[in-house]
C-alpha cells in the first residue's frame, strides 16, 4: 500500500513539474510574440527552453494565427513573421511522459474582446470543476460565457483528458451545450480549452500539415520509411514536427508511413467562415471540492 501511495505521489509530482516548466516558458515566449518577430524563432525558443528547464515538448509549439484555430507550427527554415495577427500560443511539456498542456492568445490585431472571451470562458469553466461535475455543465458554462461576450464557441473543438504519453484521452470537454457528458472524478487530469470566434463557429482541416503522430506498429518495406520509424521512437505516441526530423527523403517516408496507417497527420484547423479565433487553456487535476491548476 505504501508503495502505491509513493507511486501516485511521484506521478503527481511529474505532472506538477511539467506544469511549472510550461508556465515559465509560456510567459517568456508570449513576450517574444511581436509584430515582425519570426514564428520559427518563437517556436524553437519554446521547444529549446522547455528542454533547458528539464522537460520535453509534449507536442510541437503551435502558433496559430487569425482564422487558424490549431495545429499550425513553422516549417524548417520558415521566414514568416508575425503581423497584426491574433496569435494562439499552444504548447505542451512532459516529464517522463506526464503532460502539461496550456494555451493563451496574444492579440496583435486589436481584437481584445475576442481574446478576453476565451480566457473568461476558461476561468468560468475552472470555477465549475470538482469531482462529480458533468462535462456537459462545463460546456454550457463555456458557451454561455462566450456568447455573453458577443461571440460563438468553436463547436467542434473540445478539451480532453491527459495520460502518460497520450496528449488526448477521454473525457472530452465540450465548448458548447450538449445533451449528455461524463462525470468527472477526483484524480482526473484534464485540459479545458475554450475557442471563441467571430465566424461561423466551426473548423475544418486546412491544406497545410507539419505535425504527425505515431499510432501503430506495422511492417513497412521502404528503407527510408524504416529509417524514419527508428527516429520516431524518441517521440513515443506524442506528436512531432516534420522540422524535428533528420532522416533523408522525409516527405516520401512520411507519405508512405501515413499511407500504411503507421502515423497520422494533423492538418492546420481553420475557421470555416474565415472568422478570427481566440483560445485559452489550462491543465487541471480534479479534486473532491475543486481542482488544482498545474499550468497557472
Amino acid at each position: 500500500m505504501q508503495d502505491k501511495v509513493q507511486e501516485v505521489e511521484e506521478i503527481l509530482d511529474k505532472y506538477l513539474t511539467a506544469g511549472k516548466i510550461l508556465s515559465q516558458v509560456r510567459g517568456e515566449a508570449a513576450d517574444k510574440i511581436k509584430v515582425g518577430a519570426k514564428l520559427l524563432d518563437v517556436a524553437e525558443f519554446v521547444e529549446q527552453r522547455t528542454m533547458e528547464l528539464g522537460g520535453k515538448p509534449a507536442f510541437p509549439c503551435n502558433l496559430s494565427r487569425n482564422d487558424e484555430a490549431a495545429h499550425a507550427t513553422p516549417m524548417a527554415g520558415d521566414t514568416e513573421v508575425f503581423g497584426k495577427d491574433i496569435v494562439k500560443l499552444d504548447m505542451g511539456v512532459h516529464v517522463d511522459g506526464y503532460i502539461a498542456d496550456a494555451a493563451l492568445t496574444v492579440d496583435l490585431s486589436g481584437n481584445k474582446d475576442l481574446a478576453d472571451a476565451s480566457r473568461e470562458a476558461l476561468d468560468a469553466a475552472i470555477d465549475t470543476v470538482k469531482s462529480g461535475v458533468n462535462t456537459a455543465e462545463i460546456g454550457a458554462v463555456i458557451e454561455d460565457t462566450i456568447r455573453d461576450k458577443g461571440f460563438k464557441p468553436v463547436a467542434n473543438l473540445t478539451g480532453h483528458g491527459l495520460a502518460r504519453y497520450q496528449a488526448h484521452t477521454p473525457p472530452s470537454i465540450p465548448n458548447r451545450h450538449i445533451g449528455q457528458g461524463m462525470e468527472l472524478q477526483a484524480g482526473d487530469i484534464i485540459a479545458i480549452e475554450p475557442f471563441a470566434t467571430d465566424g461561423a463557429g466551426k473548423i475544418s482541416d486546412g491544406s497545410f500539415t507539419e505535425i504527425y503522430q505515431f499510432i501503430q506498429k506495422k511492417p513497412i518495406r521502404m528503407p527510408a520509411a524504416r529509417k524514419l520509424l527508428k527516429e520516431l521512437k524518441e517521440y513515443s505516441t506524442l506528436p512531432f514536427a516534420k522540422r524535428w526530423l533528420t532522416s533523408s527523403k522525409i516527405d516520401l517516408a512520411l507519405m508512405q508511413l501515413e499511407k500504411a496507417e503507421i502515423i497520422t497527420s494533423f492538418p492546420v484547423l481553420k475557421e470555416v467562415g474565415g472568422g478570427m479565433v481566440s483560445q485559452a487553456e489550462h491543465t487541471l487535476i480534479v479534486t473532491e471540492d475543486g481542482c488544482e491548476i498545474t499550468t497557472r
